[in-house]
């Protein structure tokens, strides 16, 4: 057969499987772009969800017979509660933001975007980075993955679909982070000085050690990254169906963090390295100290010294004061969430376990109850696991929304003697699901790849797909093997 002829034949085969491979994934976008669309239309901002939950636990206080004057001391009292936890919450925004805007960090992101050959390999390479950064943490991965998807996109030798890519870029947050060294839920848990009474009574103190250091968690972790790496690898689009940031009209040759020069002698004290170093060389002192005396699992267990480490990290990685500041005040917005919503989650937390109707029992005991009620040991990962997820949707705050459901959820778990830290992470798990179609988180990332959430929830919503069955059985599998 004639060269041509077998060319011939090839491009005819290689277009009817695109074709189909187009018209299917057409098919599973527009059931996500569908959603995406009636989300846009109808889904208010994440602090309506949070008024409303307050307004629905103190009618249900009501409900059982609770006094009024009860409820409104359960929700001035709790208001506060959190303080704490609200302020290093906001710190691992601020220093994941830090450390990745960093001059070094720029290098580095330049050298991970030389690494793929092809679009397809470009948008698992993303997949893969983010979800390596959730580790350490979230936001990290979030500010990491989208100025990697950026840099990639300045090639000219590969055609990557950047919708596809900055959907990649969000997998760190939509999968894995909860079971990583920033899980909030994890890290209160391990804090006694950060955790309520209303969670510590239950409890009591749970280290990383029996949450995120399990194997059953960290083969979980790995077991995502690997499904998500895969999925996005043949989810990307190919040929005509790919859409790149000029198709998109995205200037990704912008400056990202425009230098800063010193213009006046007073300026030196802002771009000496010195102070940074300086500062830096009494927190490596601390740590020395903090390793001594407490180990290594000792001292990453505390939030407090994680928020420190990066923080200097940070410092130390810009270089100067300026450049640090400049930093610091990019990532500031990405906590306003954080800051305004957790102070209701501390309130319901209160009117939750705190407030007790006619017959002297909480709502916390009645939603314990329930759980108890309707899930034993083997399947109350399943159980605890949709509930999370569901709510996850609602409530887009891991830390927050764990203030709300710890106290009936290891309550459940302590009643029929399910493993506690095991519990602690089918949360964690199941919550970040709603990630990856909840449009809350995203904005950091969007921000940085100058999209819409309409762009790659289309994306994210074929992983949900994926991820949810896998998910919810490994729950349960894993939560097997520490039965009993």
């Amino acid at each position: 057969m004639p060269t041509d002829t077998v060319q011939s034949v090839e491009t005819d085969a290689a277009g009817q499987f695109a074709a189909g491979e187009e018209q299917q994934s057409r098919g599973l976008a527009r059931l996500a772009f569908g959603f995406t669309k009636l989300a846009e239309k109808y889904f208010p901002d994440a602090f309506i969800f949070v008024i409303l939950t307050t307004i629905v636990v103190a009618l249900a206080d009501l409900a059982v017979g609770a006094h009024p004057l009860e409820i409104a001391s359960g929700f001035g009292s709790g208001f506060w509660s959190l303080i704490p936890f609200t302020l290093q919450m906001a710190m691992v925004a601020i220093t994941g933001f830090v450390v990745a805007s960093s001059p070094p960090c720029s290098k580095l992101i330049a050298k991970l975007a030389s690494v793929p050959m092809t679009g397809p390999q470009a948008t698992a390479w993303v997949a893969f980075v983010s979800m390596g950064a959730s580790y350490l943490n979230w936001a990290l991965s979030l500010v990491l993955g989208g100025l990697l998807v950026r840099a990639i996109a300045r090639r000219t030798d590969l055609r990557m679909d950047y919708r596809c890519a900055s959907a990649a870029a969000y997998l760190g947050l939509g999968s894995t982070w909860a079971l990583g060294l920033s899980s909030s839920s994890a890290m209160l848990q391990a804090n006694p000085a950060s955790l309520p009474a209303s969670i510590s009574q239950i409890s009591g103190v749970i280290p990383l050690s029996e949450t995120i250091f399990l194997w059953q968690s960290v083969a979980l972790y790995f077991v995502l990254m690997i499904c998500s790496v895969v999925v996005f690898y043949f989810a990307s689009p190919r040929g005509a169906q790919v859409k790149t940031a000029a198709d998109l009209g995205v200037d990704v040759f912008d400056e990202f963090a425009a230098p800063q020069k010193q213009e006046r002698p007073g300026d030196w004290f802002e771009f000496t390295p010195v102070l940074p170093i300086l500062i830096v060389l009494l927190a490596v002192g601390y740590f020395w100290s903090e390793f001594s005396t407490k180990g290594v699992l000792g001292t990453v267990s505390s939030l407090n010294n994680y928020n420190f480490f990066f923080l200097m990290l940070g410092l130390l990685l810009h270089k100067n004061i300026r450049s640090f500041l400049t930093a610091v005040t990019k990532a500031v917005p990405t906590t306003t969430g954080v800051i305004i919503q957790f102070p209701f989650y501390g309130a319901i937390a209160a009117m939750l376990t705190h407030v007790a109707g006619s017959d002297g029992v909480t709502i916390s005991h009645h939603l314990s109850a329930l759980f108890v009620s309707i899930a034993n040991e083997d399947v109350f990962p399943i159980v605890i696991g949709i509930y999370s997820a569901i709510l996850g949707f609602l409530v887009p705050s891991g830390g927050g929304k764990w203030i709300i459901e710890a106290p009936y959820v290891l309550q459940a778990a302590k009643d029929i003697h399910a493993h506690m830290g095991w519990a602690v992470q089918v949360y964690n798990a199941a919550e970040a699901l709603p990630n990856l179609i909840n449009p809350f988180w995203m904005l950091p990332l969007l921000g940085i790849v100058k999209l819409q959430a309409k762009d790659i929830v289309g994306f994210t919503f074929t992983q949900l797909l994926v991820s949810a069955p896998i998910v919810f059985f490994l729950l349960w599998f894993f939560g097997e093997t520490l039965a009993g």
